[in-house]
């Protein structure tokens, strides 16, 4: 080949717009990319953050522990135990139907019900599938792996001393907030403060690691009640059986130290098991002796005459004459059960003598029985504490004729509650010294309240001291080795039609022992006995006896009396007639 002939190829220039074109190509995507990373970068940096943390950081509440509720002698009566709560994002696990099925099988759920539930709810983040279960069962449900179930740790009230002291502690909602009694008193020193943590999870829900934001819970305060666990089961356990012999409505007992106004037990019936929430009915959950008023009837003696002996309108010695056993008050007929005749003031208390108070009160004047009833108290709230606490009813003596200021002289035509009338004997108890009423124990302790001279109390101690005895209306209150004081009270309770029903009555005993120096007040109830008898010496008495002698030997008061002579002898056969007619036209409650 001849090599002069060959021709060289020539290599074409690139032109120059080409080489413009892809330099700028090149920019604008440098550009884009720079923007684009700055759009996400800077300007929804804070968005972009917090959808990246809903779906891999979770915030884990933790629940604050809820402070004990315990006995004067630290005995717990409310205690919170640990459990866990099943929770579950809804989309999460309707996405695995075979862990949807294990998850309620060991919930004790049916999985189409289990399905509609979070079918319902799919929009959620977040729905409770099981509250409250015991931490190993938790546990189980948690290894089944299910997408979106996840386990949270709360509390769970518990109360040892179930029905004995329902009324008092109360309880408390699922969530852990007080309901009723001092559960619900006490809600906000009681319950602890929530904490929280931030933690990260994995794309299956499990926790990976904690975050450095996390809040400590802070456990909630203890609280020590007055109450003597060992008396508080006493005066359950006898106000239970009294209840049932009697056929009564209910009842209830209260046990106070009249030293100091510390109240020591305080039993209602009907009752119910906090423990249980399906027993919680209406009927039952009222605390009687806090929420419930009643007319003291004859109970109510005893303060009258203290004022009466006080102001020196009588004296002990004097004799009223109360035949031939009933009095005419204008259109009202005060009327005794037994004709009395000529009595002196002790045995006005120990016969109970509608017509001899009536005298009295007549004697002393709307004015001075308003008064005296005031400073016992009996117009002012105890101030306890309790949720649903009672008002005292006393009108004002301008609003009393003569009927209403006899009848207020035996207890009628006022009302209160049982801490009113404990209250009110403290003060004839400790030599007219008279405290307020504590179911705190740590509560700050008050100076006494002076309604009666000393001398006067320990006068009226004295005439009280009679119906605790073979002559007296309350013999059967009567405590083995001590002398005892008190009043019986029966009340007739108000018609629904109005005036006084004649078949429904309240049978109340007040006393106080050691009656010399006294260190307990005692109060028993029963209401609407529909036994063979009602009368409180009969069916409230008795219940007093077998709380305090309990109460006596747990508290070791040694006794004041010897015990074959403060054995007072009990007739066989035990009952005043029913009398029926105490008023001829307004049917005042009966004689006790």
């Amino acid at each position: 080949m001849n090599r002069k002939n060959k021709v060289t190829p020539q290599v074409k220039a690139v032109p120059q717009w080409r080489r413009r074109l892809v330099l700028l190509t090149l920019a604008v995507g440098a550009v884009l990319v720079l923007g684009r990373s700055f759009h996400l970068q800077v300007i929804e940096r804070d968005f972009l953050a917090s959808e990246g943390e809903k779906r891999q950081i979770r915030t884990v509440t933790l629940a604050g522990h809820r402070g004990a509720i315990r006995d004067r002698r630290g005995e717990p009566l409310a205690l919170s135990a640990p459990v866990d709560s099943i929770w579950a994002v809804p989309s999460a696990l309707l996405a695995a139907p075979d862990h949807l099925s294990a998850v309620a099988k060991l919930l004790e759920l049916k999985p189409p019900a289990l399905t509609r539930y979070l079918q319902q709810r799919a929009s959620r983040k977040f729905v409770y599938l099981h509250r409250h279960l015991p931490p190993a069962q938790a546990q189980r449900v948690l290894e089944v792996r299910a997408p979106g179930v996840f386990a949270q740790r709360e509390y769970r009230r518990y109360y040892p001393a179930g029905e004995v002291a329902s009324h008092l502690v109360g309880f408390t909602n699922v969530d852990g907030r007080g309901q009723e009694g001092m559960e619900a008193a006490f809600d906000e020193q009681l319950r602890g403060k929530a904490g929280s943590r931030r933690v990260l999870r994995d794309a299956r829900g499990r926790i990976v690691e904690d975050t450095e934001d996390a809040k400590p819970a802070q456990a909630g305060d203890d609280l020590r009640l007055s109450i003597d666990l060992r008396l508080q089961y006493l005066a359950y356990r006898e106000l239970k059986a009294a209840v049932s012999e009697t056929k009564a409505k209910g009842g209830l007992v209260v046990i106070a130290d009249s030293r100091n106004g510390e109240v020591l037990a305080i039993a209602s019936q009907p009752g119910f098991n906090p423990n249980n929430p399906k027993s919680r009915t209406s009927n039952g959950l009222r605390n009687r002796a806090i929420v419930d008023r009643f007319e003291p009837g004859s109970t109510i003696k005893p303060l009258l005459v203290a004022q009466a002996l006080d102001i020196g309108a009588i004296r002990a010695t004097d004799h009223f004459d109360t035949t031939p056993g009933t009095m005419k008050v204008g259109r009202l007929l005060v009327r005794d059960v037994h004709p009395n005749g000529d009595i002196d003031v002790g045995t006005l208390l120990a016969k109970s003598s509608n017509v001899g108070a009536a005298q009295i009160g007549i004697k002393i004047g709307k004015q001075k029985i308003w008064e005296g009833y005031q400073k016992f108290g009996l117009g002012d709230s105890v101030s306890s504490g309790f949720p649903g606490e009672s008002m005292p009813l006393l009108r004002p003596p301008s609003e009393w004729g003569d009927i209403a200021t006899a009848t207020a002289s035996y207890g009628y035509g006022l009302s209160l509650n049982a801490l009113h009338l404990v209250r009110a004997y403290s003060g004839l108890a400790n030599d007219g010294l008279m405290p307020p009423l504590r179911l705190d124990f740590a509560s700050l302790v008050t100076p006494p309240q002076r309604a009666i001279a000393a001398d006067t109390a320990r006068e009226v101690r004295a005439m009280l001291e009679r119906v605790v005895t073979k002559d007296g209306t309350g013999r059967r209150a009567a405590v083995p080795g001590y002398r005892v004081a008190g009043k019986t009270g029966t009340v007739r309770k108000v018609a629904q039609t109005g005036g006084y029903a004649a078949n429904r009555h309240q049978g109340v005993f007040v006393g106080m022992v050691p009656a010399a120096r006294p260190r307990l007040i005692g109060l028993v109830m029963l209401d609407e006995p529909r036994a063979k008898h009602y009368y409180g010496g009969v069916v409230a008495a008795p219940v007093f006896s077998k709380v305090m002698q309990g109460a006596l030997r747990l508290l070791q008061i040694p006794p004041d009396r010897c015990v074959k002579a403060c054995l007072p002898a009990v007739p066989s056969v035990p009952l005043l007639p029913d009398d029926g007619t105490r008023t001829a036209q307004l049917g005042v409650g009966p004689q006790t």
